[in-house]
């Protein structure tokens, strides 16, 4: 087939007059998917490589030869700014086609969602969220809107594959098929997809098609990474050092660049001028923190301010006028952002991104480097580590640049394996539960227990939960007034479920940060954002705090004054890192190898990380004496294993070994004192794991450990049973006990 001569003539059109002189490899290969066959199509290929269009050319020829009488394409999309951005492409493209294209956000006037009901038609845009406040709200109008729906394509989709978002989106595309009587073919957009075939299961679930995914010729990526390591304050690791390390080429004579009490920052600073940049932090509170740094600079030295801001707690004109200055091919102002700017907004010609410090995932590496090399142009990344100089006496975990290596890692897996994170599976969202129960009644009104069962239960990402469960659940629910029963013993939503429902925040399924007061004793200390678990260590007003006790529904932590150094905490943790990235860590420190991207400080700091890791025996052990009763467990594990190690030690091990003190630089190392041998610590760790335990005995006694957003109003039972059995990765824990009871490390 000829994909060209099979385009609608107003796509070959748009293709000529775009000036393009041929179809790339992924939209020859979209529309021979798109075509030729009944399935849904999974496309995966790099940032700017034209997927949208590789997508919407075929789709939209099929809309014009057959238009449809209703809503022809839904597109959703994981950002109203992204959804703002190809609002403006696909009006220009379907203009002269006369395919109307609609918005549906929160952002978008009455006139316009009224103008969509009065005649739905063409292709709309939504997120998640609006797509459930267009389910309980519209709920009478779905038939009409999507009766005709032929395609529903999610952008992004590599963002919704590891959590509850991702899977509230597919039970809406399950619930809104089965109301409006379609069934829609489903086109999968992304530049980072791990696991293709895993993908592929996830995008097809409950449409009973399979999932395609063409193969085409990728071309050669083209990159150009920089990382460089900055002690915040002098010397630096190279000081009397003869180094051979690559430097990048420097736009401003070094006597411009500002005197700095923070050297990372001068080294951004000075690397940004006369450039349009985009500078990654990975919380808000860093983000705040670096932008702010950086206009100071542009104070002392006497520049115009040259640096702007763009995360998730901004208003909307903020978030906007930064996505604007992007756009602007003249403009030579650099962002600061979180992962709000990591998605395919497109920002015109960019220079380069920085990376401060480490991202959690090989995924949010590709995407954040995806923003640049446009226009032909190779990416370009460079990566800014920082840590502070240890302490005289600092023990062994502080020795270790963790982040430097977190950043190896991620590059080198993607270079050897073109790793990237699979999708998130074996969960039990309770939580999700919850919300698409409550959803449900909300949209549908009344109807008999059995009737709600057969329209929740059966959605694909509730596979794993069993009809009991869900009584348990609807059970509460009535105890707590979310749900009331009729004289006619059917179900509605109750008067404290409505208080809940008819909120705008409802339609989320992620948390939107609400702060919790940090009291001890009588005195208030501040707030923080969604706190840690009862027993970890917070640091606010200038000391650190354990968390004694939990007041979710008043929003407090109770918690006593400790000794000790920790980072602060508001809120933005750490996100989930996969266990290959740990193991890829281990690697760095083990090989002599040396990686072309990393700069002069990088490769002193590296060389001082490795000797320490050799000099210790971390390469032969991953239990360290520190000295006394005083040791270091190093496993190697991803964020959800290390937390069901971090509960098998404290709860199965600690009578037995002796242990105290244990603290947790997760998903790094476990410090803690213990009064048995090295020997004896292995023998009692793999006599404990082989042990046949219940995933719930590591949950501790009278905790809840509420972590996902609507936790507070599941069952107790259900929310235990759903952290210890979805949340803690007990098998990944398991494998590797077994291996450090064998002395096999990572890799061996």
């Amino acid at each position: 087939m000829n994909v060209f001569d099979r385009y609608a003539p107003f796509i070959q059109d748009y293709i000529y007059e775009s000036g393009w002189k041929m179809l790339r490899g992924v939209q020859n290969a979209a529309g021979q998917a798109i075509f030729g066959t009944d399935d849904n199509v999974l496309l995966t290929a790099s940032t700017a490589s034209g997927k949208t269009e590789a997508a919407f050319f075929p789709i939209l020829t099929l809309l014009e030869e057959n238009p449809s009488s209703s809503v022809g394409v839904l597109y959703i999309a994981p950002l109203k700014a992204l959804i703002n951005d190809q609002f403006q492409r696909l009006g220009d493209l379907c203009r002269d086609a006369g395919i109307p294209v609609y918005r549906w956000h929160g952002d978008v006037s009455q006139s316009q969602k009224r103008k969509l009901l009065k005649k739905p038609a063409g292709i709309l845009q939504i997120t998640p969220e609006s797509l459930e406040s267009l389910m309980i709200n519209k709920h009478m109008e779905i038939p009409s809107l999507f009766g005709d729906l032929r395609f529903i394509v999610i952008d992004e989709i590599h963002s919704l594959l590891r959590g509850d978002r991702g899977m509230q989106t597919f039970c809406l595309i399950e619930r809104l098929c089965r109301l409006a009587g379609c069934a829609p073919r489903r086109v999968g957009l992304s530049a980072t997809i791990g696991n293709p075939r895993e993908a592929g299961t996830f995008l097809s679930a409950g449409s009973h098609r399979k999932t395609l995914i063409p193969e085409f010729d990728r071309g050669k990526e083209v990159w150009r990474l920089s990382m460089e390591h900055f002690y915040n304050t002098e010397p630096q690791a190279d000081e009397g050092r003869t180094v051979t390390a690559p430097e990048p080429v420097r736009e401003a004579p070094t006597d411009t660049a500002p005197k700095a009490a923070d050297p990372g920052m001068a080294y951004i600073f000075e690397h940004t001028r006369g450039k349009k940049c985009l500078i990654f932090t990975n919380s808000r509170e860093e983000c705040e923190a670096v932008c702010q740094n950086l206009r100071q600079y542009c104070e002392v030295n006497q520049e115009p301010d040259r640096f702007l801001i763009h995360h998730g707690n901004l208003s909307a004109s903020y978030r906007q006028s930064a996505e604007e200055e992007m756009k602007d091919e003249e403009s030579l102002m650099s962002v600061c952002a979180t992962a709000t700017l990591e998605l395919g907004i497109d920002i015109g010609r960019l220079e380069r991104a920085f990376q401060i410090d480490a991202p959690f995932t090989v995924s949010g590496f590709l995407q954040r480097m995806g923003r640049t090399g446009r226009r032909g142009a190779p990416a370009q990344m460079w990566f800014v580590m920082r840590e502070d100089h240890p302490e005289p006496r600092a023990m062994l975990p502080d020795m270790i640049p963790w982040f430097l290596l977190q950043g190896i890692a991620l590059v080198q897996l993607y270079i050897e394996e073109r790793f990237v994170e699979p999708p998130r599976t074996g969960r039990l969202p309770y939580s999700l539960l919850y919300h698409q129960t409550m959803s449900t009644l909300a949209s549908c009104g009344e109807m008999t227990p059995a009737e709600l069962a057969s329209r929740v239960l059966p959605l694909q990402c509730f596979h794993g939960i069993s009809q009991e469960d869900y009584k348990v659940l609807l059970r509460h629910l009535l105890e707590i007034d979310h749900i009331s029963r009729t004289e006619n013993g059917g179900l509605i939503t109750g008067l404290a479920g409505e208080r809940i429902v008819n909120n705008y925040k409802f339609y989320a399924v992620f948390q939107e940060n609400p702060e919790y007061t940090v009291r001890s004793g009588s005195e208030e200390l501040g707030t923080i954002v969604k706190p840690p678990p009862i027993g970890d260590k917070i640091a606010i007003a200038g000391r650190v705090w354990v968390v004694d006790d939990l007041d979710h529904k008043k929003h407090i932590v109770y918690c006593t004054l400790v000794k000790g150094n920790i980072p602060a905490y508001f809120g933005d943790v750490a996100g989930d890192i996969h266990t290959r990235i740990l193991e890829r860590m281990y690697g760095v420190l083990k090989e002599d190898k040396t990686y072309p991207y990393l700069m002069r400080h990088a490769v002193c700091r590296l060389d001082d990380a490795r000797y320490t890791f050799r000099k210790l025996g971390m390469d032969r052990s991953p239990l360290i004496h520190l000295g006394g009763n005083m040791w270091a467990l190093f496993p190697w594990l991803g964020s959800y294993a290390f937390l069901a190690l971090e509960r098998f030690l404290k709860i199965k091990c600690a009578r037995r070994l002796g242990l105290k003190g244990m603290n947790s630089f997760r998903p790094y190392y476990i410090q803690f004192t213990m009064q048995v041998s090295e020997e004896e610590f292995y023998r009692i760790l793999g006599e404990e794991a082989r042990e046949d335990f219940d995933p719930l005995d590591l949950v501790y006694p009278g905790e809840v450990p509420v972590f996902e957003k609507y936790d507070i109003y599941v069952p107790e039972e259900l929310v235990r049973k759903g952290f210890a059995r979805g949340v803690l990765d007990i098998e990944g824990m398991k494998a590797r006990v077994g291996d450090l009871c064998a002395r096999r490390l990572p890799g061996a």
